[in-house]
């Protein structure tokens, strides 16, 4: 009985949510556009020409996001390149992904070498294998136990960190989804040991009783 009242619950504030009328009012695939959306008008993240990369990206409202950003963003518009990208993404999922127009999407796992290779051979030819951004929404499929849950955002976070370690260029930048509780200092002070500007935003995109929270790391230390 109460799940089914939480169940309920869900479906109401889900329905009335103004982000998810608005994603579907602005054809995005999900509400989770809007929390990119917000971290990126407050720290100016996308810039045109970028090569981003999105991790974990299915079912792709950040992929969405990042294109039409690269598609305001574009320099010297002519006929030929009018409504395209100035820029490259890359996304990939374990999952299936609907195609994205100008999005290359990989159906694979970036921590196996099949997977992290056929990234890196959709990078641009003049990228030398480096990236300007790394985006990851993952999240684990929380069990409601604490201590467990937060063990797997925490590896979520490392593998994130990692990935981006590899692929950043000097100046870029990573944003990653995690939850405030056991484990977030850490998984702070781990960022702090590897960016040189780490910041926490929670966007009001981001539901209140959420305890998501996005953490930005920007400049390799």
């Amino acid at each position: 009985m109460a799940k089914n009242k939480f169940n309920k619950n869900w479906l109401h504030d889900h329905l009335n949510d103004p982000y998810v009328k608005l994603a579907q009012k602005e054809g995005y695939r999900a509400r989770a556009a809007y929390k990119l959306s917000e971290i990126d008008q407050q720290d100016h993240l996308i810039k045109a020409g970028m090569t981003i990369i999105d991790l974990g990206s299915t079912p792709g409202s950040w992929s969405q996001y990042a294109r039409n950003r690269l598609v305001e963003l574009r320099r010297n518009p002519s006929p030929e390149n009018a409504g395209k990208p100035d820029g490259c993404i890359i996304a990939i999922d374990l999952l299936p992904m609907e195609p994205i127009a100008d999005v290359h999407f990989i159906q694979g796992d970036f921590r196996e070498d099949e997977g992290l290779k056929a990234l890196e051979a959709a990078l641009p030819a003049d990228a030398n294998g480096k990236v300007d951004l790394v985006l990851s929404d993952m999240a684990p499929n929380l069990s409601g136990v604490g201590v467990a849950d937060s063990a797997r955002m925490a590896l979520l976070a490392e593998l994130a960190l990692e990935f981006a370690k590899g692929h950043l260029k000097p100046d870029g930048a990573l944003i990653i989804k995690c939850f405030h509780g056991s484990g977030y200092s850490q998984i702070v002070e781990t960022f702090k040991g590897v960016f040189k500007t780490v910041l926490a935003r929670k966007p009001k995109a981001s539901r209140d009783k959420s305890s998501e929270t996005f953490l930005l790391g920007r400049y390799l230390k």
